[in-house]
């Protein structure tokens, strides 16, 4: 295929099936129209079929549309202000710009998203072909509860899906350079070969837990998602659009088999029906709360923060003279009272209750094999619609045992809005439930280190004790025995006198 024709055009776009799918994606949306080279008025609207005919007739070549849902999009006006914005806005789908020169590499990449949005228990996943040399990667709004952090979900644009973005980019930035470079078998000169950048762009040195210096590869340079282009009003190609450069259409298709899409799959003149769908409003349930919350609760620092904390947390280490260890997992006994209603079971929240107890008793010492058998006996025995197991197995994945934090005491989507904050008196002095469970654990254990010192001074009076009796007992025995010496010394010396004695009578 090469560069869009009108003939091209108009052929694919008097197809009823295309305009059903154009249609369908056009409710509550703002739309773009391209004319080849030129774009149509701006806030448009799409409502019949026969409007797509039309429009091909007149040179259409591509439909976009936007990221938010608009009650009245032909209301939408560059003079309005962000509250009158606002009060139009009904909504908005995350959509996720996968975009790189190489199909191959793109394909990787939203591949990794939609295993990572599976991950954070995502359930409401779609994917399409761009149209040239990327992917869009799409969750719909329904999927996502009404508030976050307080405010109406809906006026968190751009805001929470660049967040949500931004979360994903920086959890999956290891991996991706990872298979890139294991599609390239390891051959940075390939890499630099097809991206056209420097080797000192392309490729960081850094030291390895070991202390060794490798090399990793710098792929954001190249491919990324972008979160510049989530802003208000920005369109994105629509599905089932036809693409100027490509003469390919915007194809939805399974996200589980990105890895086997190849361009010749969205040749417009090879569609018959629609093989995936693309933003599907009848979710299953609000399966993108935790990612939401999650990418809310996330901050990266920059190198030279982390290297300022490092020194602070080495200077407080010096100054207290201690390092925290935990061998062995704390008890449940010491669990602060959140965590203990938690193993109870729950009716609602158990996927954000797994996600708080597994980053939880990664930092109580527990193992990745303590806690995938505590969490699936859990499961099945105090929860009265038990998740299922893959999806905690799937939680578990990316266990490290001293790993992340669970989320704060005072994150509303979690303990407040599972409705387990129960506080006692030491709730009030912590920010998190770990420092509840480590205070418990390390006043218990100084408890016990203070009794064996009592022991052990008990025992060593009482050696010293035994000892001394000892010393004494000695003492007594050896004067004695010198005593009997001393008369034993005597009595000879009274024979020997008297035997010596001169009778002055004889």
């Amino acid at each position: 295929m090469g560069k869009v024709d009108l003939s091209l055009a108009l052929r694919y776009y008097k197809r009823s099936s295309v305009q059903e799918e154009l249609i369908k994606h056009a409710v509550h949306k703002e739309i773009g129209l391209r004319f080849e080279d030129k774009f149509g008025k701006r806030p448009d609207i799409l409502t019949y079929p026969n409007e797509v005919v039309e429009l091909a007739k007149r040179g259409l070549t591509s439909l976009h549309c936007s990221e938010e849902l608009w009650e009245y999009p032909l209301q939408i006006n560059p003079k309005l202000t962000k509250k009158e914005m606002g009060e139009l806005r009904i909504g908005w789908d995350l959509v996720l710009d996968i975009d790189c020169a190489f199909l191959d590499y793109s394909k990787i990449c939203a591949d990794l998203v939609v295993k990572f949005l599976k991950y954070t228990g995502v359930e409401d996943i779609f994917c399409k072909f761009s149209g040239n040399k990327g992917f869009h990667i799409a969750v719909p709004f329904e999927a996502f509860p009404e508030t976050i952090v307080g405010e109406q979900t809906r006026d968190k644009f751009p805001e929470a899906p660049r967040k949500i973005a931004f979360y994903i980019k920086e959890n999956i930035k290891y991996e991706l350079s990872r298979r890139v470079l294991e599609f390239e078998c390891g051959d940075f000169g390939k890499i630099k070969e097809k991206t056209g950048l420097e080797y000192d762009k392309l490729v960081r040195s850094e030291k390895n837990q070991y202390g060794d210096i490798v090399k990793k590869l710098e792929v954001e340079n190249f491919l990324e998602i972008d979160t510049v282009l989530i802003s208000s009003r920005h369109l994105f190609r629509m599905p089932y659009s036809l693409h100027e450069k490509s003469g390919l259409m915007s194809l939805p298709i399974d996200p589980d088999r990105v890895m086997e899409f190849e361009k010749p799959m969205a040749d417009p003149d090879k569609f018959f029906e629609p093989i995936a769908p693309f933003l599907d409003r009848n979710v299953k349930s609000q399966s993108g709360r935790n990612l939401l919350v999650q990418a809310y609760d996330f901050k990266v620092k920059t190198r030279s923060q982390r290297v300022v904390d490092e020194l602070k947390e080495e200077l407080k280490r010096k100054a207290t003279n201690e390092d925290i260890i935990i061998e062995s997992a704390i008890r449940e006994d010491l669990f602060p009272p959140c965590m203990q209603i938690i193993l109870k079971g729950l009716e609602d929240g158990k996927k954000r209750a797994v996600f708080a107890m597994i980053n939880f008793l990664s930092k109580v010492g527990w193992t990745k094999q303590e806690v995938t058998s505590y969490l699936m006996k859990w499961n099945k025995a105090n929860n009265p619609e038990p998740l299922r197991d893959n999806y905690i197995l799937g939680q578990l994945r990316y266990f490290a045992k001293g790993g992340r934090l669970p989320p704060n005491c005072d994150n509303e989507a979690y303990y407040t809005g599972l409705h387990i904050c129960q506080p006692d008196g030491l709730c009030k002095k912590i920010k998190n439930p770990v420092n509840y469970t480590i205070i418990k654990w390390k006043m218990l254990k100084e408890l016990k280190e203070k009794e064996e010192k009592i022991k052990a001074k008990e025992l060593q009076k009482e050696v010293r004790k035994r000892k001394k009796e000892e010393s004494e007992k000695k003492k007594v025995e050896k004067e004695a025995a010198k005593n009997e010496l001393e008369e034993k010394a005597n009595s000879e010396s009274d024979v020997v006198n008297g035997n010596n004695k001169i009778n002055f009578n004889d």
